[in-house]
């Protein structure tokens, strides 16, 4: 099977390194790709939050890298699988972040907190519905609350 994606843009902002906290200081603008013209982004400001689907080209890929691990390296946290992480590292390097929009201009998005670095391929801006979201309580193990404590 053969899959191709293509960049429809580009995360621009101050951040040339993957770390894994304070992304809410970073303040990114979502350009769009050269061959998307700017009747893509039309409608989009009546939304509030976007989730963003992007390329980590900087991650490595699943494997070489572990298909499980404790989160982190850290070791007071289980050995658990890369599909119960979030991690960059993952066997597509296709991350996922659901951002609010500061702003929507003819051919970028301005956001708040996406974790992704300067340059990095965007592959979809998909916007948030109402019933697009978890319905019910989203539950989660207590480790996954303290990595997040800082990261946002």
């Amino acid at each position: 099977m053969n899959l191709s994606v293509r960049a429809v843009a580009y995360i621009r902002n101050e951040r040339s390194e993957a770390l894994d906290d304070n992304w809410d200081d970073i303040v990114s603008t979502v350009e769009l790709a050269a061959d998307v013209p700017s009747e893509a982004l039309t409608g989009l400001s009546d939304f509030s939050h976007v989730e963003i689907v992007f390329f980590a080209d900087w991650a490595e890929d699943v494997p070489p890298a572990p298909w499980h691990r404790h989160p982190r390296g850290n070791e007071n946290w289980p050995d658990v699988g890369v599909f119960a992480q979030r991690n960059k590292d993952r066997p597509n390097r296709i991350l996922l972040t659901t951002v609010e929009i500061d702003e929507v201009g003819e051919r970028f998005v301005r956001v708040r907190g996406l974790d992704g670095i300067d340059g990095t391929p965007v592959l979809d801006i998909k916007p948030v519905f109402r019933w697009s979201v978890p319905r019910g309580e989203v539950r989660a193990p207590s480790w996954s609350e303290e990595l997040g404590e800082n990261y946002f």
